[in-house]
């Protein structure tokens, strides 16, 4: 929602603050679909350049991301701190041996099955089920600061999966305003050959040929810009939950209850 209020706004004061102070629309409209032409085209294929099929799916999917928000609410929060801590419960009191089934078989778990949006999540139950099982493995035994650095680096390689699709943004956003100057220099090129006509002519060509420089300079600090900085913020968002499992199962491992 805010994403499109942003949009809206921005379109808006922009392109009616031009209006406002006696700009005419009419020569940048009509230069607008040729230069967005340009500039889209050429990033669109720089990223068919620059990243593999999959990397492209993510930055579907990061776009996606950006519109719907954090994928985690209240309740998936509360829902894990209930989920791990009765697990640790049990590995406390009952044992490894007795936690063994709920590890190795989340799905017929009777303790997983009281969190179905939880179970549905592979990635997060993944997180949990592996490092459980290095305990029950250890039988209790293993050091808690291996335990902590396993979970460091599990969750590193999923963050480092998931940031492909901003880094991917933001390298777009970068690069924009330079692919605004190249449609820019090729409208120039074109009003060079027709030099012999009119001032007024050669003029609205120059203009539309700047309209290149706008377009790519407003794209990128205007709207992908801001969309890779929107997609970090969901991405740290969600990633902080993987943090709250890690901290109770360090925390209980060191016999905080």
């Amino acid at each position: 929602m805010f994403v499109a209020i942003g949009f809206v706004v921005l379109i808006a004061m922009v392109f009616g603050g031009f209006a406002f102070t006696g700009g005419a629309l009419g020569p940048v409209m009509h230069a607008l679909p040729h230069e967005m032409l340009i500039i889209g085209g050429a990033a669109v294929g720089a990223l068919i350049i620059g990243n593999s099929g999959k990397e492209l799916k993510a930055l579907g999917t990061g776009f996606m991301k950006v519109v719907k928000g954090p994928k985690y609410k209240k309740q998936d929060y509360l829902d894990t701190i209930f989920l791990v801590s009765k697990l640790m419960k049990m590995l406390r009191t009952e044992g490894p041996i007795a936690l063994e089934p709920h590890v190795e078989d989340p799905k017929s778990s009777a303790i997983f099955a009281e969190y179905p949006r939880l179970l549905a999540d592979h990635t997060l139950i993944n997180l949990i089920t592996d490092t459980l099982r290095l305990v029950v493995v250890s039988s209790g035994t293993l050091d808690v600061h291996a335990v902590e650095e396993v979970m460091d680096n599990s969750i590193k390689t999923h963050h480092h999966e998931v940031q492909g699709a901003q880094g991917t943004l933001q390298s777009l956003a970068d690069a924009l305003p330079a692919l605004g100057i190249v449609a820019a220099v090729l409208g120039v090129v074109k009003t060079m050959g027709s030099i012999d006509k009119p001032p007024a002519i050669l003029g609205g060509m120059i203009g539309s040929a700047l309209v290149g420089t706008f377009l790519g300079v407003l794209l990128a600090y205007g709207i992908v810009g801001p969309l890779a900085t929107r997609l970090q913020q969901v991405i740290d968002a969600d990633g902080a939950i993987y943090h709250t499992v890690k901290q109770i199962i360090i925390a209980s491992l060191h016999g905080h209850p």
